[in-house]
């Protein structure tokens, strides 16, 4: 039986500057490029932006929304997962994920590494927090996603 592909949570704010899209369209296109799945909260910003990376490369997208209605998804989502629950859809993306890189971000992303690292999932950070120096730090979305794929090995 041949290995299940990894799955990968992007995880960032909900608006973003043209750089910071520009980087995680990077991240998403790596992602794809590893045959790799991409996990993320199926909005705006980091989200839209990593979707949009990993459809460039011809990768599959899922996207974990915190309403009701599978119309809020950016349109680079693949599979569309409506949860009514909010922020506490993190705890599904931060579960669902092999491992996750944190883009930039908020509170909200900050939550997702703290829920990560609770779940002894990896977490790589791309100009985002730095709360733990477990927790490494990377400047390019190449380097963020082979580190990544690396530690799920």
């Amino acid at each position: 039986m041949p290995a299940a592909k990894k799955i990968v949570g992007v995880i960032g704010g909900s608006s973003c500057s043209p750089e910071i899209y520009e980087l995680a369209r990077q991240v998403g296109m790596n992602i794809a490029q590893r045959d790799a799945i991409l996990i993320c909260g199926g909005l705006g910003g980091v989200m839209e932006a990593a979707c949009h990376g990993v459809k460039e490369a011809g990768g599959l997208t899922i996207g974990i929304l915190p309403g009701t209605d599978k119309r809020e998804a950016n349109v680079y989502v693949d599979i569309p997962i409506v949860s009514g629950i909010r922020d506490a859809r993190n705890t599904i993306i931060v579960r669902t994920a092999d491992g996750l890189i944190a883009v930039s971000g908020e509170y909200g992303t900050l939550s997702e590494i703290a829920f990560a690292k609770k779940f002894g999932k990896p977490v790589v950070s791309l100009k985002s927090w730095s709360v733990d120096p477990t927790i490494p730090q990377t400047e390019s979305a190449e380097q963020a996603v082979a580190l990544l794929l690396d530690l799920l090995k």
